[in-house]
């Protein structure tokens, strides 16, 4: 990935692009590389809540007793959860090892990236249940073009959890050999 890359930006287009300040940050190699598995991971999301959506058939799978209303959970959300946990668990491996470079096995070190990782998924998927049943039971859109259109508003909410909270690389002081002296 990092040779196709390097070769891409040698392009004259590119190369000029790359001259533009906001070209530089948008085409940086951990930008263009996170597009790229955010796109591979959308599709994952997307096939597999095709397929448990349609396993799982339409309609109400069973009713949530909500503040003395019953409220029917439709299929469709169940399918999303699912395809969400396949999606986070792809998503994470490769953001890991391939995006932010993140090349700590350590158990502690993978754990708390995992953690991190999931709750703020987590956040994204519950603004993604809520925009499914916004669109489908309200505005009355398909459970398909829904889904579509938030895995964009997910996917840029995603970068920005990954990049600043979950991958961050920590600027440390570590000190140098010399006692009382610090790396600057």
């Amino acid at each position: 990935m990092k040779r196709l890359y390097d070769w891409a930006v040698k392009l004259p287009l590119i190369r000029s692009l790359m001259k533009i300040s906001i070209f530089a940050k948008l085409l940086s190699y951990e930008v263009v590389i996170y597009v790229f598995f955010g796109v591979v991971t959308t599709v994952v999301n997307l096939s597999s809540f095709k397929l448990f959506n349609m396993l799982l058939g339409e309609g109400a799978l069973f009713v949530l007793p909500v503040a003395g209303k019953e409220i029917p959970v439709g299929s469709y959300l169940v399918a999303n959860v699912m395809a969400w946990i396949i999606a986070v668990l792809f998503a994470f491996v490769t953001n890991k090892l391939y995006v932010f470079e993140s090349k700590s096995w350590e158990r502690k070190k993978v754990r708390a990236e995992l953690l991190s990782f999931i709750g703020a998924r987590v956040f994204s998927l519950l603004i993604e249940q809520l925009g499914l049943i916004l669109f489908v039971e309200l505005l009355k859109v398909g459970e398909m073009p829904a889904k579509v259109a938030l895995a964009i508003i997910v996917v840029i909410l995603n970068y920005f959890f990954s990049k600043f909270v979950i991958f961050s690389k920590k600027k440390s002081t570590a000190q140098s050999t010399e006692p009382g002296k610090e790396k600057i």
